[in-house]
Order: C-alpha cells, then sequence, then structure tokens
C-alpha cells in the first residue's frame, strides 16, 4: 500500500486486479435495506475521499502532459512526479488517476470491453530494487511467465511487447523514493525506467515520499529526469486562509455525505473542521483512517453518530500523534499551523 498511507484497499498488483478495482465502484450499500451490522462495517472498513483540490491539480497537470506528449516519440515524452510526506493520499492519488484515465479510454471506445487492451499499468519499486527486479514487476502485473533462465533483456522485450500490443497509454509507478541512483543498482533501475518510458510510448507517472529531497534526483541520472519530469507536491491540506479552511470543509462534507450511521447529524463533522485538522495535520490517510474508526465504533457500541469525545479514543498513526497531541498538562487549541 505504497508508504503506508492508510489506503482502505490493497494496492492492485496484476492485470485483473487492476481490473477488478477500475469495475468497481466507490463503496455502496446496495438496495434499500434494512443492512446488517457486518454490511455497514465493511461499508465504513472502505469509503474514501476520491477528491481533493491538490487531486484536481494533479489531474489537470496529467490532462495537459498526455495531451502534449501525443506528438512527441522517444526521449521527447514528459513524466510526471507526485511528492509528499507520508500518509497525504499520494498512493490513493495516483490509483484514481489511472482509474479515471481507464474509465475515460472506455467511454473513448465507446462502451467496448477491456479485451485485449489495457490503458493503464500499475506498478510499485520493491525494497532495494534491481532493474531486473523492477522489470519483471511489470512482467508479474501483466501475467507474464518469467522463467529462472531469463535475463532483464528478455524480460524487457516481453514488457514492451506487451504494453504496446495493449495500447497502455499510462504507466504509474509508486514508492519511486525507494530508488537510489548513487548505488550501482539504482542507477541501473533508473536506467531501466528510463528506457521503458522510451519504448513503451506511455506518459509515466511516479509517486512518492519527499521525492525532491531523496538521491533518485542526485547525480547524472538525477539530473536527467528532473529534466524530463514535472514535480508536484501533495502536501497535508493547509487551514489558514479562507480558502484552505472551506476546501477543507468541503472534505468533511464528503465524508461525511458517504457515512451510513443512523443518527449522525449533518455537520457534525464541520463543525470539529478546526479539531479534525489539528488531530490529522491535515494529512488525507489519517482524516480517513480516523473518520472510518469513528464511524465503526459508532455501530459497534450502537450510538450511531460520531462525536469528538469518541473520536478522541480513536489512538492514529504514530506520525499523526506526534504532531498533533499537545504536552501533557496542554489542551489542543483546535488550530494547526499553517501547512505550507
Amino acid at each position: 500500500m505504497g508508504d503506508g498511507e492508510g489506503e482502505p484497499y490493497a494496492s492492485p498488483t496484476t492485470w485483473s486486479e487492476w481490473i477488478r478495482f477500475v469495475d468497481a465502484a466507490a463503496p455502496q450499500l446496495a438496495g434499500e435495506g434494512p443492512f446488517s451490522e457486518e454490511e455497514r462495517l465493511d461499508y465504513h472498513s472502505q469509503f474514501v475521499v476520491l477528491s481533493t483540490p491538490v487531486m484536481d491539480e494533479i489531474s489537470l497537470a496529467l490532462r495537459r502532459l498526455m495531451i502534449l506528449n501525443r506528438r512527441h516519440d522517444g526521449t521527447a515524452r514528459r513524466g510526471l512526479i507526485v511528492s509528499g510526506p507520508p500518509t497525504t493520499g499520494k498512493t490513493t492519488a495516483l490509483q484514481q488517476l489511472g482509474r479515471a484515465f481507464h474509465l475515460a479510454e472506455r467511454r473513448r471506445r465507446g462502451g467496448e470491453t477491456d479485451e485485449g487492451r489495457l490503458p493503464v499499468a500499475f506498478v510499485a519499486v520493491p525494497p532495494a530494487a534491481t532493474a531486473k527486479m523492477l522489470v519483471s514487476e511489470f512482467a508479474r502485473f501483466l501475467g507474464l511467465p518469467v522463467a529462472a533462465r531469463m535475463n532483464q533483456a528478455q524480460i524487457t522485450d516481453a514488457v514492451v511487447g506487451t504494453l504496446r500490443d495493449l495500447g497502455t497509454g499510462l504507466v504509474l509507478v509508486d514508492d519511486i523514493h525507494l530508488l537510489d541512483t548513487r548505488t550501482r543498482a539504482g542507477a541501473e533501475t533508473s536506467d531501466q525506467m528510463k528506457y521503458l518510458s522510451e519504448r513503451v510510448g506511455a506518459t509515466f507517472v511516479y509517486a512518492g515520499v519527499a521525492v525532491e529531497d531523496s538521491p533518485l534526483l542526485s547525480g547524472i541520472r538525477g539530473a536527467q529526469l528532473a529534466g524530463r519530469f514535472k514535480l508536484l507536491s501533495n502536501p497535508p491540506l493547509a487551514y489558514g486562509s479562507r480558502e484552505q479552511q472551506a476546501a477543507w470543509r468541503g472534505l468533511l462534507d464528503g465524508m461525511e455525505n458517504a457515512l451510513r450511521l443512523e443518527r449522525h447529524r449533518p455537520g457534525s463533522l464541520g463543525r470539529m473542521a478546526p479539531y479534525l485538522h489539528a488531530r490529522t495535520g491535515g494529512r488525507i490517510g489519517s482524516l480517513s483512517a480516523l473518520i472510518r474508526e469513528g464511524a465503526i465504533t459508532a455501530i459497534l457500541d450502537g450510538t450511531e453518530k460520531i462525536t469528538k469525545k469518541q473520536l478522541e479514543a480513536v489512538r492514529l498513526d504514530h506520525l499523526a500523534e506526534q504532531d498533533a497531541r499537545p504536552p501533557a498538562g496542554q489542551t489542543t487549541s483546535g488550530r494547526s499551523p499553517t501547512t505550507v
């Protein structure tokens, strides 16, 4: 699941899993009800916010980039890097960009099936990756058999040929910060990624933690990458200006509309907006985990509504707890410092 951002579902690792991910609508309770407790618990373990101001910005940048790349071949093709701290929703953003493009391609083809086509490929960089390990991840995603006797070049040829045959137009690579171009293995893996981008003819989008400060962009190879890829920041959401506060409350409204609790009063999350921002530091992953766990607790304890007292009892990821919890003897002010 990327950098551990608390996504409500695991990242697809194969072609068939990706198709299921694309076909799965936002989690919902089908029918008129009444719904069992188990059905509602399962629902609240999955629902995810799909739209944020940063997500909209990234989506627009990708759309422009893909139009630009239509007329460019080989080394002229440009890419996009999504960078940010942990738990800010980078993996979720990457997956939703891919889903949106995949569905748009279906509509462009008149709603025909995906038989023989794969508009999007999605892989994650494995720890201590070598060039062969990375291209083998692509092969695994595509369902290509990789024999022990196959070398890197053979696997690469099979991957490139398959991606071209399937008409793949968007390649998503998560956890790109794990590549260290200062090491021999990292440099060779970076070269492998460059080779794939030149051969496949797709737009490549990378996502990772603090990529601008990582070894990925250092040295000659890092300079090559920086010269071809636009870097967009996916930071925690700020809560300083009126516009930022309105965006945060809009996000909470979207989450609240997704709740399926019998006694939850509309507007409750909005009234807790300062507290929720201070508690999560504006991180989408932490916020999603807090609200989903709050909803599950409300079902299990029979209150059927989310309250501040209830949320206070939820222990979040260590990063959020470190940033949000005041020192002993102090109280939470309800407003966190503006995040740049």
